[in-house]
C-alpha cells in the first residue's frame, strides 16, 4: 500500500453539522446516495456536495454514520461510526492510500482507508467500520420515491444562497472531466504525481463496480458483466447468496429470496410482480433486504481487494 501527503488535514472540510431541507439547487440528474431510516424516511447527499467535503458526520436513528465520497475513486460508502460502543468523528486527513481518500478520526487519531474502511495506522489498525445499505440514485428518481424525503444542505458558498450561485460553488465539472477522462488515480484528477498503466483488457480502470463484501469475502460486479448477464445476476458471496442488479444507470445488490429475477423494458420483474430497485418493494407490498455495498471504479475495487476479486459468468470462471 502506498500511502501519500497530499493536502494538509482537514484542508478538505468535512461537514460535522449537517442540516437537511426539501429544495436541493443541483440539477435533477444529479447523483445522490440516499440513507433509508426504520420508518422509511429518506435523506439524500448529493455526490456534487460530497465531492467537496468527502465526509458528512450524522446520525439517523440514532445510530451514527458517516457519508464518505471518494472523488478519485468514485467510492461512495456508509459506515456505522462505532467501534466497540464508542463513536467517532471523521475528518479528511489529507492522505491517499493507493490513490484513496484516508480518513482519520478525531478519538483516537487513526487513519481508515475510505473504500475498505479497514484502520490502516493508530490505535485501531487492523479494525474495519460496519459498511451500511446506501443505494445511488438521481436526484430525480430519489424526489420521485421519496416525496417527503430531505437532502443535505450547502455548507459553504455566498450569502445569497442562489441555485446558480451554489452550482458555482459546488462545481462538478472538474470531477466530471475526470470521470471521463482516460487517465485515474491522482495524476488523473491533478496532472501531478506518477502516471498510473493498467495492465488488463477485459476491464477498464473506470469500469463502475459493486463491491459486496460478505463473512470475509469480497467480491466486485462490473456493470458491463452484470449488464451482459441480463442485468440481474445471482451469486454466492461469503457463504450467502445474493442478486446484483443493474439497471438504469445504478447498481443494487439485496439478499437472495430465490426467485428469478429478469429485467423487462427497464423494470425489475420476478414472480409475476414488478419491483423498485431502490426501495426494493413489489407492486404487491413484498420487499427485497438490500445488503450493504459499495460502488466504486475498477481500479479502487483491484487496489484493496486484487485483480481476482471481480465477478465472472459461469462460463468464464
Amino acid at each position: 500500500m502506498e500511502i501519500q501527503d497530499v493536502l494538509p488535514r482537514d484542508a478538505i472540510p468535512s461537514v460535522d453539522d449537517p442540516s437537511f431541507a426539501a429544495s436541493y439547487f443541483g440539477e435533477p440528474e444529479d447523483e445522490v446516495v440516499v440513507v433509508e431510516s426504520d420508518n422509511g424516511a429518506a435523506r439524500a447527499y448529493p455526490i456534487r456536495i460530497l465531492s467537496y467535503h468527502e465526509i458528512v458526520n450524522d446520525t439517523v436513528d440514532g445510530r451514527p454514520i458517516a457519508v464518505t465520497w471518494c472523488p478519485i475513486c468514485w467510492s461512495a460508502v456508509v459506515y456505522d461510526r462505532r467501534i466497540d460502543g464508542q463513536t467517532l468523528t471523521f475528518g479528511v486527513s489529507g492522505k491517499l492510500a493507493d490513490d484513496a481518500l484516508v480518513l482519520y478520526d478525531q478519538e483516537t487519531d487513526s487513519e481508515w482507508k475510505q473504500p475498505t474502511g479497514m484502520a490502516i495506522t493508530g490505535e485501531l489498525a487492523g479494525r474495519q467500520l460496519e459498511a451500511l445499505s446506501a443505494p445511488i440514485i438521481s436526484w430525480e428518481q430519489f424526489r420521485t420515491r421519496y416525496p417527503n424525503g430531505v437532502v443535505l444542505q450547502a455548507a459553504r458558498g455566498p450569502g445569497d444562497g442562489t441555485e446558480s450561485a451554489l452550482r458555482d460553488t459546488y462545481d462538478m465539472n472538474p470531477y466530471d472531466r475526470y470521470a471521463a477522462s482516460d487517465e485515474f488515480g491522482l495524476y488523473g484528477m491533478r496532472g501531478t504525481g506518477a502516471k498510473r498503466s493498467w495492465d488488463r483488457s477485459d476491464l477498464d480502470p473506470k469500469t463502475l463496480v459493486l463491491g459486496v463484501e460478505r463473512g470475509g469475502d469480497a467480491v466486485g460486479y462490473p456493470r458491463p458483466r452484470v449488464a451482459a448477464a441480463g442485468g440481474a445476476v445471482t451469486d454466492t458471496v461469503g457463504g450467502d447468496s445474493i442478486v446484483v442488479v443493474a439497471i438504469d444507470d445504478g447498481m443494487h445488490a439485496f439478499e437472495d429470496t430465490g426467485l428469478r429475477f429478469e429485467i423487462r423494458d427497464g423494470e425489475l420483474f420476478a414472480d409475476g410482480a414488478p419491483w423498485d430497485v431502490t426501495t426494493g418493494k413489489s407492486d404487491d407490498g413484498r420487499r427485497l433486504t438490500r445488503i450493504p455495498s459499495r460502488r466504486l471504479f475498477a481500479f479502487a475495487w483491484q487496489d484493496a481487494y486484487g485483480p481476482d476479486s471481480f465477478y465472472a459468468s459461469v462460463g468464464e470462471r
